[in-house]
Protein backbone atom coordinates (compact mmCIF):
# COMPACT_ATOMS: atom_id res chain seq x y z
CA UNK A 1 0.00 0.00 0.00
CA UNK A 2 1.28 3.49 -0.82
CA UNK A 3 3.10 5.25 2.02
CA UNK A 4 0.93 7.61 4.06
CA UNK A 5 -2.29 5.62 3.67
CA UNK A 6 -3.94 3.08 5.94
CA UNK A 7 -6.52 0.38 5.38
CA UNK A 8 -9.26 0.98 7.96
CA UNK A 9 -11.78 -1.75 7.12
CA UNK A 10 -12.18 -4.12 4.20
CA UNK A 11 -11.05 -2.33 1.06
CA UNK A 12 -11.66 1.14 2.49
CA UNK A 13 -8.36 3.02 2.15
CA UNK A 14 -8.04 6.50 3.61
CA UNK A 15 -5.32 8.98 4.34
CA UNK A 16 -3.54 8.73 7.68
CA UNK A 17 -4.95 11.23 10.15
CA UNK A 18 -1.89 12.92 11.68
CA UNK A 19 -2.17 15.07 14.80
CA UNK A 20 0.52 17.70 15.34
CA UNK A 21 0.70 18.93 18.95
CA UNK A 22 2.52 22.18 19.71
CA UNK A 23 2.79 25.09 22.12
CA UNK A 24 2.75 23.88 25.70
CA UNK A 25 3.58 24.96 29.24
CA UNK A 26 7.27 25.61 28.73
CA UNK A 27 9.81 28.39 28.36
CA UNK A 28 10.23 27.04 24.83
CA UNK A 29 6.58 27.68 23.88
CA UNK A 30 7.48 30.20 21.16
CA UNK A 31 10.14 27.92 19.68
CA UNK A 32 7.55 25.14 19.50
CA UNK A 33 5.25 27.39 17.47
CA UNK A 34 8.05 28.09 14.99
CA UNK A 35 8.81 24.36 14.66
CA UNK A 36 5.12 23.49 14.26
CA UNK A 37 4.67 26.08 11.52
CA UNK A 38 7.41 24.37 9.50
CA UNK A 39 6.03 20.87 10.11
CA UNK A 40 2.45 21.83 9.29
CA UNK A 41 3.63 23.54 6.12
CA UNK A 42 5.64 20.53 4.94
CA UNK A 43 3.25 17.63 5.63
CA UNK A 44 1.82 16.41 2.33
CA UNK A 45 -1.96 17.01 2.40
CA UNK A 46 -2.37 14.55 -0.47
CA UNK A 47 -1.15 11.80 1.85
CA UNK A 48 -2.17 13.00 5.30
CA UNK A 49 -5.25 14.46 6.93
CA UNK A 50 -3.47 16.89 9.26
CA UNK A 51 -5.02 17.88 12.59
CA UNK A 52 -3.25 20.79 14.37
CA UNK A 53 -3.64 20.70 18.16
CA UNK A 54 -2.39 23.61 20.24
CA UNK A 55 -1.64 23.73 23.96
CA UNK A 56 -1.75 27.11 25.67
CA UNK A 57 0.78 28.34 28.19
CA UNK A 58 -1.69 27.50 30.96
CA UNK A 59 -2.33 23.97 29.68
CA UNK A 60 -5.56 24.36 27.70
CA UNK A 61 -5.97 22.27 24.55
CA UNK A 62 -7.06 24.10 21.37
CA UNK A 63 -9.04 22.25 18.71
CA UNK A 64 -10.01 25.18 16.50
CA UNK A 65 -9.39 25.49 12.77
CA UNK A 66 -6.11 27.36 13.26
CA UNK A 67 -4.71 26.96 16.79
CA UNK A 68 -1.23 27.91 15.60
CA UNK A 69 -2.43 31.34 14.54
CA UNK A 70 -4.33 31.78 17.81
CA UNK A 71 -1.34 30.86 19.96
CA UNK A 72 1.03 33.03 17.93
CA UNK A 73 -1.36 35.96 18.32
CA UNK A 74 -1.72 35.30 22.04
CA UNK A 75 -5.48 35.06 21.67
CA UNK A 76 -6.53 31.41 22.12
CA UNK A 77 -10.20 30.61 21.70
CA UNK A 78 -12.31 27.96 23.49
CA UNK A 79 -10.22 25.19 25.00
CA UNK A 80 -10.65 21.97 26.92
CA UNK A 81 -8.61 20.34 29.65
CA UNK A 82 -9.05 16.74 28.46
CA UNK A 83 -6.61 15.02 26.13
CA UNK A 84 -8.22 15.31 22.67
CA UNK A 85 -6.58 12.20 21.23
CA UNK A 86 -9.79 10.56 20.02
CA UNK A 87 -11.65 13.85 19.53
CA UNK A 88 -14.92 12.89 21.23
CA UNK A 89 -18.24 14.49 20.37
CA UNK A 90 -17.84 17.20 22.99
CA UNK A 91 -14.55 18.20 21.43
CA UNK A 92 -15.89 18.03 17.88
CA UNK A 93 -18.40 20.71 18.81
CA UNK A 94 -15.46 23.07 19.34
CA UNK A 95 -13.78 22.36 15.99
CA UNK A 96 -14.51 24.99 13.36
CA UNK A 97 -14.50 22.57 10.39
CA UNK A 98 -17.24 21.09 8.30
CA UNK A 99 -15.95 17.54 8.33
CA UNK A 100 -15.72 15.29 11.40
CA UNK A 101 -12.07 14.70 12.21
CA UNK A 102 -12.45 11.40 14.03
CA UNK A 103 -9.69 9.56 15.91
CA UNK A 104 -6.02 10.14 15.19
CA UNK A 105 -3.86 7.48 13.53
CA UNK A 106 -0.56 8.96 14.71
CA UNK A 107 0.67 12.04 16.56
CA UNK A 108 3.77 14.17 16.01
CA UNK A 109 4.56 16.00 19.27
CA UNK A 110 6.38 19.24 18.50
CA UNK A 111 6.63 20.28 22.14
CA UNK A 112 10.00 21.54 23.31
CA UNK A 113 10.94 21.49 26.98
CA UNK A 114 8.94 20.43 30.07
CA UNK A 115 5.35 19.22 29.77
CA UNK A 116 5.89 17.83 26.31
CA UNK A 117 9.46 16.74 25.61
CA UNK A 118 9.92 15.21 29.06
CA UNK A 119 7.65 12.15 28.83
CA UNK A 120 4.45 13.75 30.12
CA UNK A 121 2.59 13.89 26.81
CA UNK A 122 4.19 10.60 25.77
CA UNK A 123 2.70 8.92 28.82
CA UNK A 124 -0.75 10.27 27.99
CA UNK A 125 -0.48 9.02 24.42
CA UNK A 126 0.67 5.60 25.66
CA UNK A 127 -2.35 5.40 27.96
CA UNK A 128 -4.59 6.32 25.03
CA UNK A 129 -2.83 3.70 22.83
CA UNK A 130 -2.07 6.23 20.11
CA UNK A 131 1.12 5.93 18.02
CA UNK A 132 3.42 8.94 18.24
CA UNK A 133 6.71 10.07 16.78
CA UNK A 134 9.80 10.12 18.93
CA UNK A 135 10.97 8.68 22.22
CA UNK A 136 8.77 7.06 24.84
CA UNK A 137 8.44 8.04 28.47
CA UNK A 138 11.88 6.84 29.59
CA UNK A 139 13.89 8.26 26.68
CA UNK A 140 12.02 11.55 26.84
CA UNK A 141 12.37 11.98 30.61
CA UNK A 142 16.06 11.05 30.73
CA UNK A 143 16.85 13.18 27.70
CA UNK A 144 15.13 16.20 29.24
CA UNK A 145 16.83 16.04 32.64
CA UNK A 146 20.42 17.16 32.08
CA UNK A 147 21.72 15.73 35.36
CA UNK A 148 20.16 12.28 34.96
CA UNK A 149 21.13 12.26 31.29
CA UNK A 150 24.79 12.92 32.12
CA UNK A 151 24.75 10.18 34.76
CA UNK A 152 23.42 7.70 32.21
CA UNK A 153 25.94 8.78 29.57
CA UNK A 154 28.84 8.45 32.00
CA UNK A 155 27.62 5.02 33.14
CA UNK A 156 27.60 3.95 29.48
CA UNK A 157 31.19 5.12 28.99
CA UNK A 158 30.41 8.30 27.08
CA UNK A 159 32.58 11.34 27.93
CA UNK A 160 30.70 14.30 29.44
CA UNK A 161 31.95 17.55 31.05
CA UNK A 162 32.09 17.44 34.84
CA UNK A 163 28.98 18.78 36.55
CA UNK A 164 27.32 19.49 39.87
CA UNK A 165 23.58 19.38 40.57
CA UNK A 166 21.98 21.70 43.12
CA UNK A 167 18.43 22.31 44.29
CA UNK A 168 16.63 25.63 44.32
CA UNK A 169 15.90 25.21 48.03
CA UNK A 170 19.59 24.70 48.80
CA UNK A 171 20.44 27.88 46.92
CA UNK A 172 17.74 29.88 48.70
CA UNK A 173 18.55 28.53 52.18
CA UNK A 174 22.34 28.72 51.99
CA UNK A 175 23.55 30.80 49.03
CA UNK A 176 27.02 31.33 50.51
CA UNK A 177 27.50 27.60 51.10
CA UNK A 178 26.30 26.75 47.58
CA UNK A 179 28.70 29.24 45.99
CA UNK A 180 31.55 27.92 48.10
CA UNK A 181 30.78 24.39 46.99
CA UNK A 182 30.72 25.46 43.34
CA UNK A 183 33.95 27.44 43.46
CA UNK A 184 35.74 24.55 45.20
CA UNK A 185 34.81 22.23 42.34
CA UNK A 186 35.02 24.43 39.24
CA UNK A 187 37.30 27.04 37.81
CA UNK A 188 35.94 29.87 35.68
CA UNK A 189 34.39 29.97 33.17
CA UNK A 190 31.51 27.60 33.93
CA UNK A 191 27.92 27.19 32.78
CA UNK A 192 24.84 27.39 35.01
CA UNK A 193 21.66 25.83 33.61
CA UNK A 194 18.19 24.69 34.60
CA UNK A 195 18.21 20.87 34.68
CA UNK A 196 14.98 20.61 32.69
CA UNK A 197 14.83 23.04 29.79
CA UNK A 198 16.27 23.55 26.32
CA UNK A 199 16.87 26.15 23.61
CA UNK A 200 19.49 27.67 25.96
CA UNK A 201 16.70 29.25 28.04
CA UNK A 202 17.96 30.15 31.52
CA UNK A 203 21.61 29.37 30.73
CA UNK A 204 24.49 31.65 31.72
CA UNK A 205 28.20 31.40 31.03
CA UNK A 206 29.80 32.58 34.27
CA UNK A 207 33.26 34.17 34.04
CA UNK A 208 33.78 35.35 37.61
CA UNK A 209 32.36 35.06 41.12
CA UNK A 210 30.44 38.31 40.75
CA UNK A 211 28.27 36.76 38.01
CA UNK A 212 27.35 33.62 39.93
CA UNK A 213 24.43 34.98 41.98
CA UNK A 214 22.50 36.20 38.95
CA UNK A 215 23.20 32.99 37.01
CA UNK A 216 21.94 30.77 39.83
CA UNK A 217 18.85 32.94 40.34
CA UNK A 218 18.02 32.80 36.62
CA UNK A 219 18.39 29.02 36.35
CA UNK A 220 16.44 28.47 39.58
CA UNK A 221 13.58 30.55 38.18
CA UNK A 222 12.98 27.86 35.54
CA UNK A 223 13.52 24.63 37.50
CA UNK A 224 13.84 23.35 41.05
CA UNK A 225 17.17 21.73 40.12
CA UNK A 226 20.16 23.60 38.74
CA UNK A 227 23.15 22.18 36.93
CA UNK A 228 26.62 23.73 37.08
CA UNK A 229 28.98 22.47 34.39
CA UNK A 230 32.64 22.84 33.58
CA UNK A 231 33.18 24.81 30.38
CA UNK A 232 35.11 22.94 27.69
CA UNK A 233 37.96 25.24 26.65
CA UNK A 234 37.98 26.60 23.09
CA UNK A 235 34.90 24.53 22.34
CA UNK A 236 33.51 23.87 18.89
CA UNK A 237 29.80 22.95 18.87
CA UNK A 238 29.18 19.84 16.78
CA UNK A 239 25.73 18.36 16.17
CA UNK A 240 24.51 15.05 14.74
CA UNK A 241 20.94 14.03 13.93
CA UNK A 242 19.83 10.45 14.63
CA UNK A 243 16.89 8.62 13.07
CA UNK A 244 15.52 5.14 13.77
CA UNK A 245 14.20 2.79 16.42
CA UNK A 246 16.20 -0.35 17.18
CA UNK A 247 18.64 0.34 14.32
CA UNK A 248 19.31 4.09 14.54
CA UNK A 249 21.32 5.88 11.86
CA UNK A 250 23.39 9.04 12.19
CA UNK A 251 23.46 11.99 9.79
CA UNK A 252 26.56 13.83 8.71
CA UNK A 253 28.13 16.05 11.36
CA UNK A 254 27.37 19.75 11.43
CA UNK A 255 28.97 22.64 13.27
CA UNK A 256 27.37 25.71 14.78
CA UNK A 257 29.42 28.89 14.83
CA UNK A 258 27.42 31.06 17.26
CA UNK A 259 27.10 34.79 16.85
CA UNK A 260 27.55 35.19 20.62
CA UNK A 261 30.11 33.75 23.03
CA UNK A 262 28.06 30.56 23.15
CA UNK A 263 24.96 29.33 21.35
CA UNK A 264 22.41 31.12 23.53
CA UNK A 265 18.72 31.80 22.83
CA UNK A 266 19.46 35.06 21.03
CA UNK A 267 22.07 33.43 18.81
CA UNK A 268 19.70 30.56 18.01
CA UNK A 269 16.47 32.38 17.28
CA UNK A 270 16.79 36.16 17.34
CA UNK A 271 19.75 37.77 15.61
CA UNK A 272 20.05 35.31 12.71
CA UNK A 273 23.83 35.71 12.58
CA UNK A 274 24.96 32.25 13.74
CA UNK A 275 26.42 30.03 11.04
CA UNK A 276 25.72 26.37 10.35
CA UNK A 277 28.56 24.54 8.63
CA UNK A 278 27.35 21.28 7.04
CA UNK A 279 29.22 19.03 6.88
CA UNK A 280 31.50 20.07 9.72
CA UNK A 281 35.17 20.44 8.87
CA UNK A 282 36.43 17.42 10.81
CA UNK A 283 39.03 14.75 10.03
CA UNK A 284 37.15 11.73 8.59
CA UNK A 285 38.07 9.42 11.47
CA UNK A 286 36.92 11.98 14.05
CA UNK A 287 33.65 12.58 12.17
CA UNK A 288 32.94 8.83 12.17
CA UNK A 289 33.74 8.59 15.87
CA UNK A 290 31.36 11.47 16.66
CA UNK A 291 28.61 9.88 14.57
CA UNK A 292 29.11 6.57 16.39
CA UNK A 293 28.95 8.36 19.75
CA UNK A 294 25.68 9.99 18.68
CA UNK A 295 24.14 6.56 18.09
CA UNK A 296 25.53 5.33 21.45
CA UNK A 297 23.97 8.32 23.23
CA UNK A 298 20.64 7.66 21.47
CA UNK A 299 20.67 4.05 22.65
CA UNK A 300 21.91 4.92 26.14
CA UNK A 301 18.72 6.82 27.02
CA UNK A 302 16.47 4.41 25.07
CA UNK A 303 15.55 7.11 22.57
CA UNK A 304 13.35 6.25 19.59
CA UNK A 305 12.29 7.78 16.32
CA UNK A 306 14.48 10.85 16.16
CA UNK A 307 16.84 13.01 18.19
CA UNK A 308 19.73 15.41 17.85
CA UNK A 309 22.93 14.83 19.83
CA UNK A 310 25.18 17.81 20.60
CA UNK A 311 28.91 17.63 21.25
CA UNK A 312 31.61 19.95 22.56
CA UNK A 313 34.99 19.57 20.84
CA UNK A 314 38.17 21.06 22.29
CA UNK A 315 39.66 22.63 19.18
CA UNK A 316 43.23 22.18 20.45
CA UNK A 317 43.24 18.66 21.89
CA UNK A 318 40.23 17.36 19.86
CA UNK A 319 38.86 15.88 23.09
CA UNK A 320 35.15 15.29 22.43
CA UNK A 321 32.35 15.43 24.99
CA UNK A 322 28.66 14.66 24.69
CA UNK A 323 26.83 17.83 25.70
CA UNK A 324 23.22 16.63 25.50
CA UNK A 325 20.56 14.79 23.54
CA UNK A 326 17.41 16.53 22.34
CA UNK A 327 14.58 14.05 21.85
CA UNK A 328 12.35 16.64 20.16
CA UNK A 329 14.86 18.87 18.39
CA UNK A 330 13.90 22.07 16.65
CA UNK A 331 12.09 21.76 13.31
CA UNK A 332 12.22 25.39 12.21
CA UNK A 333 13.54 26.40 8.81
CA UNK A 334 16.92 27.14 10.41
CA UNK A 335 17.05 24.09 12.71
CA UNK A 336 19.99 21.71 12.45
CA UNK A 337 18.00 18.48 12.71
CA UNK A 338 16.28 18.73 9.30
CA UNK A 339 19.28 20.50 7.75
CA UNK A 340 21.61 17.66 8.70
CA UNK A 341 19.27 15.06 7.23
CA UNK A 342 18.82 17.07 4.05
CA UNK A 343 22.61 17.12 3.69
CA UNK A 344 22.53 13.35 4.28
CA UNK A 345 20.07 12.83 1.41
CA UNK A 346 16.73 12.98 3.21
CA UNK A 347 14.69 16.12 2.33
CA UNK A 348 12.27 17.65 4.82
CA UNK A 349 8.96 16.16 3.51
CA UNK A 350 10.47 12.68 3.29
CA UNK A 351 11.94 13.14 6.78
CA UNK A 352 8.43 13.71 8.13
CA UNK A 353 7.23 10.61 6.28
CA UNK A 354 9.99 8.65 7.98
CA UNK A 355 9.06 9.96 11.45
CA UNK A 356 5.50 8.74 10.90
CA UNK A 357 6.70 5.35 9.65
CA UNK A 358 8.94 4.93 12.71
CA UNK A 359 6.07 5.93 15.04
CA UNK A 360 3.77 3.28 13.54
CA UNK A 361 6.57 0.69 13.57
CA UNK A 362 7.27 1.30 17.26
CA UNK A 363 3.58 1.15 18.13
CA UNK A 364 3.24 -2.19 16.36
CA UNK A 365 6.21 -3.51 18.30
CA UNK A 366 4.61 -2.42 21.60
CA UNK A 367 1.56 -4.48 20.71
CA UNK A 368 3.75 -7.58 21.01
CA UNK A 369 4.03 -6.99 24.77
CA UNK A 370 1.89 -9.20 26.97
CA UNK A 371 -0.46 -7.11 29.08
CA UNK A 372 -2.00 -9.93 31.09
CA UNK A 373 -0.41 -12.68 33.18
CA UNK A 374 -3.30 -15.07 32.59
Amino acid sequence: MERGYIRRSGNDVKRLRVGVIFGGRSGEHEVSLQSAASVLGALDRAKYDVVPIGITKDGGWLLSADPLRELAAGNPGPRQAALPVTLPTSALNRVERAEALGPLDVVIPILHGPYGEDGTVQGLLDLADVPYAGSGVVGSAVGMDKSVMKSVFRACGLPVPDWLTLTRSAWRNDPAGVKQRITRQFAYPMFVKPCNLGSSVGITKVHALGELDAALALAAAYDRRVLVERAVPNAREIEVSVLGNDDPQASVCGEIVPSNEFYDYNAKYIDGKSQAIIPADLPPDLAERVRAMAVEAFRAVDAAGFARVDFLLDRETLATYVSEINTIPGFTSISMFPKLWEASGLPYPRLLDRLIELALERHEDRKRNRTSYI
